[in-house]
């Protein structure tokens, strides 16, 4: 039997129907972001990144490469084992104690990434709670989608961020079944933000635990970078907050926040954290300085605002179809996946610019998209450029022009 062809017919619809996903070999050069060298077929290539989602700048911040550096030659590099087997090193459990303060909460659990954060942090907490019903979010991350399947939990989608609709869901489940309510802070596909403060009121008034993924606001919002629950003044009242290490702290991991029975419980059950190696200890110190700088300083979050609010303004300006949203992604609208490809191969190989195509599954079919994230450091001969690069391109493709932003799907 030959195998291959299944293999081979998959990836034969990613490319009929125009999805399949091209890498480019990018390398950051350190001192100079959002600089960075493509190492492209025709050899090296300096190129302005674009769509990072290290969206401060903090992987190439002095203190948090002293910390890294300085750790790593101090014990070293790996973790040397699960957290079971010799791998709660110091610098680890610093750090989650860092992470607990961030939040207000008591406790904090470091994963190996965000995704693994939610997809078993969600399947064990929901594993735990019997006759658990899950209401979650209808545009909830891949990861918290695959955290909900695994709990085996019997689960209910709300629309996006309609109130409406999951208190009907609330009052249908009844006041004494065990209910949590998943969704993300801020959405980053379209930008939008949401409800907080209401979700919590339900939660409250009916009975129900709150999870929230914080994976694109921690470090950028709030007066310390706790994210809009901390900006919006709700963190008390959510039950598990989920963030990352590799946004805006610029270095790798994810983590969840809470009361110290739930978080000890899900380090006791959950076979995503229980048998995979912790974090290393460099890592694990350079999160630390990064979010320690953050909790202090507020330039880089003041900065960050100012520079997407100006990528915004000239690109609606410009006529070019941005989606309108109050946060820091910038959303430009395409509406093909063949030609969102082309625009960005366009733009790299014409202009030095580097945005990524987002197209299905990441987003629905026919709302395919650029997204641009702006940071601290595009100033505004970077900015001027992107739209430049952009309306050539856009004529190009003979891609339509807008009078007004769009509002997001």
């Amino acid at each position: 039997m030959d195998y291959s062809q299944y293999f081979s017919a998959a990836l034969g619809r990613l490319h009929d129907e125009r999805r399949y996903r091209v890498f480019a070999d990018l390398e950051r050069i350190a001192g100079r972001f959002p600089h960075a060298t493509w190492h492209s077929p025709g050899g090296p290539r300096n190129v302005v990144i674009w769509c990072s989602n290290d969206y401060l700048g903090m992987g190439q911040h002095p203190k948090v490469v002293g910390a890294m550096v300085e750790t790593a030659t101090r014990v070293g590099t790996g973790a040397g084992g699960t957290r079971n087997i010799a791998g709660t090193h110091h610098p680890l459990v610093q750090l989650e104690a860092e992470l607990a303060d961030l939040h207000g909460k008591e406790a904090a659990l470091l994963f190996t990434s965000g995704y693994v954060s939610n997809q078993t942090g969600i399947a064990t907490l929901a594993k735990l709670i019997p006759d658990c019903l899950i209401l979650s979010d209808a545009l909830n991350h891949n990861s918290m989608i695959e955290g909900v399947r695994q709990s085996g939990a019997e689960r209910q989608i709300w629309r996006h961020n309609d109130l409406a609709h999951l208190e009907q869901l609330l009052i249908a489940a009844g006041p004494s079944r065990p209910k949590l309510i998943a969704c993300e802070s801020l959405y980053s596909m379209d930008g939008d933000v949401a409800p907080l403060a209401a979700i919590c009121d339900l939660a409250e008034r009916y009975n129900a635990m709150t999870y929230v993924d914080e994976v694109h606001a921690v470090g950028m919002y709030g007066p310390r970078g706790g994210g809009i629950a901390e900006r919006d003044g709700v963190m008390h009242r959510i039950d598990i907050l989920e963030g990352t290490l590799a946004k805006a702290f610029g270095c790798l991991g994810g983590y969840i926040a809470g009361k110290g029975e739930i978080i000890d419980a899900v380090r006791s059950y959950a076979p995503g954290f229980i048998f995979t190696t912790a974090l290393p200890p460099p890592i694990c110190s350079a999160a630390t300085a990064a979010i320690k700088h953050l909790k202090s300083s507020s330039w880089e979050r003041e900065r960050h605002q100012d520079r997407a609010a100006r990528v915004k303004a000239i690109l609606t300006a410009a006529g070019l179809p941005v989606m309108e949203n109050d946060t820091h992604i910038v959303p430009l609208f395409v509406g093909d996946p063949e030609k969102c490809k082309q625009a960005c191969d366009l733009l790299l190989e014409e202009h030095g610019i580097y945005i990524q195509p987002i197209n299905y599954p990441t987003v629905a079919k026919g709302t395919e998209r650029l997204r641009i994230t702006p940071s601290p450091y595009h100033d505004d001969g970077l900015i001027d450029r992107l739209a430049e690069a952009l309306l050539q391109v856009w004529e190009r493709l003979g891609l339509a022009l807008h009078k007004k932003p769009l509002a997001a799907e």
